[in-house]
């Protein structure tokens, strides 16, 4: 006879579903649920706050988390990069900002923010060119968080680097040694026929005008400044996400690497993004697996729910992503799960 009780308390929550043949599983939160970590600027459509990049720093003992402030196109855009540090990775105090002038940019977007193996803070960011109207991806370094200079950025990525019509929106991650530089782009092969420069870059932001795909593509480097393009990691869709696959976060639970992806028809959902998963044995090839739909969309307004980014905590998962509210605003938001539940 099988002693219940006993039994259950021999398999805890943190064994993450093995014990029931479930590998690599992450775990999902409700997305009605969780707290408000940053408001966007107004309300109603294009007010923004998001597209989150954190970490937790054990040096530290303090949760370090980038995002951006943005504005409808008539008022400005994307104006403000900002950093953020926590104890508890609820209650966030802002310690360094940038604004989009400083990057002599109409626009700015997400950031990517790491710690170096060697002590070192960077800040992966992605903004117009004030010079041709595209995305780029330029890179700040400094001995804290607190003390990034954007007068001292120097280039990571540009378009023409990748056969492309833009880079966007980097997710940086080291495995091993080696840096890896996610970057959603605009494969020139890909952009619709007869359209011209000023069709795909006179509003500066090609991305919306869904005559160019924008799948992920991967770049490595072994000093996480000089990059070699290895290709595509995921492409979009034939559904939902048909227009778009901009690869948000990965997270490794072995023997698997999980990615979560921001996908859109580009058809009345501009802006509007939800969040897909794939998944891959290597870190650089990813199958979705939300073909039919996404996994994760906001219970409110248009749905949206995108640029989500994930910090393993013990016996849990921290989230933080950007979801619309139900005035069609955007706010950064976090959530809790324990892993296994």
């Amino acid at each position: 006879m099988i002693d219940d009780e006993n039994t259950s308390g021999r398999f805890s929550k943190a064994s993450g579903g093995m014990e029931r043949k479930w590998l690599g599983r992450v775990p999902l939160f409700n997305p009605s649920e969780g707290w408000v970590v940053r408001q966007p600027p107004g309300e109603g459509k294009g007010n923004w706050a998001g597209a989150p990049s954190a970490f937790y720093d054990r040096e530290e003992g303090r949760f370090f988390l980038s995002y951006r402030l943005r504005k409808p196109l008539s008022e400005g855009r994307g104006y403000l990069t900002c950093v953020a540090e926590s104890k508890d990775g609820k209650e966030f105090n802002d310690i360094w900002a940038g604004k989009a002038a400083e990057f002599d940019s109409p626009s700015i977007e997400r950031s990517s923010l790491i710690k170096t193996p060697e002590g070192r803070y960077r800040l992966y960011v992605s903004f117009v060119d004030g010079g041709d109207n595209r995305w780029r991806i330029d890179l700040l370094e400094a001995d804290h968080p607190s003390r990034f200079d954007p007068g001292r950025r120097q280039p990571v990525l540009r378009p023409d680097d990748v056969d492309s019509e833009g880079v966007k929106d980097p997710y940086v991650i080291l495995i091993g040694g080696m840096y890896y530089l996610y970057v959603p782009y605009g494969p020139k092969s890909t952009v619709s026929p007869g359209k011209t420069a000023e069709d795909l870059h006179g509003t500066g932001n090609v991305f919306t005008t869904a005559w160019v795909d924008h799948p992920t593509g991967l770049a490595v480097s072994a000093d996480g400044v000089r990059f070699e393009w290895k290709g595509d990691v995921i492409r979009p869709g034939d559904g939902w996400d048909r227009n778009v696959a901009r690869l948000a976060c990965v997270v490794y639970i072995p023997p698997v690497f999980t990615a979560f992806y921001d996908g859109r028809t580009g058809k009345g959902d501009i802006y509007e993004d939800r969040t897909g998963v794939a998944m891959g044995l290597t870190p650089d090839r990813f199958e979705s697996l939300s073909r039919k739909e996404p996994v994760l969309w906001s219970p409110w307004g248009t749905g949206s729910l995108r640029y989500m980014d994930i910090v393993p905590g013990g016996n849990c998962f921290y989230y933080f992503y950007e979801q619309c509210r139900p005035d069609g605003a955007h706010e950064l938001r976090g959530n809790v799960v324990e892993i296994g539940g």
